[in-house]
């Protein structure tokens, strides 16, 4: 990764050129192709991009959590904390998943269990890796709840999850992912199935999480208003690859690819009044037929013969500003 690593005492997981893909009977789908993403310490990295990107792919691939088959990791090394979670065996990946790194996914009630109640889900992950805390384990369960924001947390304690709203049972997830106090916490979506008001207080929850916790967290999202909130460093996906990333402040204020401006361009802002909003013009790519040069050429109102041709690499294009494009 070269310039674009942190002082190494900084990161606390650097994936480099991942690939994963999905083998299917019609052919194959490069869901995610040569991503490379450091997270610092204590930082919020955000990784943005339309439905069907690979954000989600991403993300499962940190925790190994895909399906096998379809889905392979065919290359790449993902090193948490000097250990390269990749080539870990099922027993010492169960050591690092929930208790080092967590993941807060955007489905709440599919990922809950319905026929427990959610006081014993939280208990569960605890004593999962930390069997000697029995004795104060309930006492641990109400913190959680507490910190999450749940008013009755001793009542909420014995419901079942079809018993809780859309917000609360999200609360609850967030207390599961950090009743072990991870390093890192993945959030995948984190607000996508509520309803705006909801959002806003899972948002403000999540703010206040990081600073109490002191942890990492890498944010999946679609949404660029909750980037600007939240985030440190910015990577913008596109058909599996990372077209642009750099600082928060850099993406917001001086974007150069196209796709990177077009989001900005399509996206509703409470600063700026805009009359019209101006959306990115063509279609999604088809993931099992990709075009060739840069994959977003068919959608760029720039494109240029060499963008049809060849596809570019990922340069630094300032201190810290890395775009794959032609155009600059």
């Amino acid at each position: 990764m070269n310039k674009m690593d942190f002082i190494q005492d900084e990161k606390l997981l650097i994936m480099k050129n991942l690939k994963t893909y999905f083998y299917m009977s019609q052919g194959f789908v490069r869901a995610v192709d040569g991503v490379s993403i450091a997270i610092p310490k204590q930082k919020v990295v955000g990784l943005v991009g339309e439905s069907g990107c690979g954000k989600s792919t991403t993300a499962l691939s940190i925790m190994r959590l895909l399906s096998s088959p379809p889905s392979k990791i065919i290359d790449g090394e993902i090193f948490y904390k000097g250990n390269d979670l990749l080539i870990l065996s099922n027993k010492e990946l169960r050591k690092i998943r929930g208790r080092e790194i967590s993941m807060v996914f955007q489905d709440p009630l599919t990922f809950l269990n319905p026929v427990f109640k959610v006081g014993n889900q939280i208990r569960e992950t605890i004593m999962e890796h930390h069997p000697d805390k029995k004795s104060e384990i309930n006492k641990k369960v109400l913190e959680l709840l507490e910190c999450v924001g749940i008013a009755d947390p001793l009542e909420v304690m014995e419901y079942y999850p079809h018993q809780l709203s859309g917000g609360m049972r999200q609360r609850i997830i967030i207390a599961i992912a950090l009743s072990c106090n991870p390093s890192l916490v993945i959030m995948d979506e984190p607000t996508t199935s509520l309803d705006v008001t909801i959002q806003r207080q899972i948002l403000e929850l999540i703010k206040d999480l990081i600073e109490e916790f002191n942890m990492s967290i890498m944010l999946i999202t679609h949404d660029l208003g909750i980037i600007a909130e939240i985030c440190d460093f910015v990577y913008i996906m596109y058909a599996g690859r990372i077209v642009e990333h750099a600082s928060v402040y850099t993406i917001f204020e001086n974007a150069k690819h196209p796709y990177t401006i077009g989001m900005l361009k399509s996206a509703l802002s409470i600063d700026e009044h805009k009359k019209e909003l101006v959306g990115i013009d063509g279609n999604i790519p088809d993931m099992m037929n990709l075009p060739s040069g840069c994959k977003f050429h068919p959608r760029c109102i720039f494109t240029k013969d060499i963008c049809i041709k060849e596809e570019p690499p990922l340069r630094e294009f300032e201190l810290g500003h890395y775009l794959r494009c032609w155009l600059k």
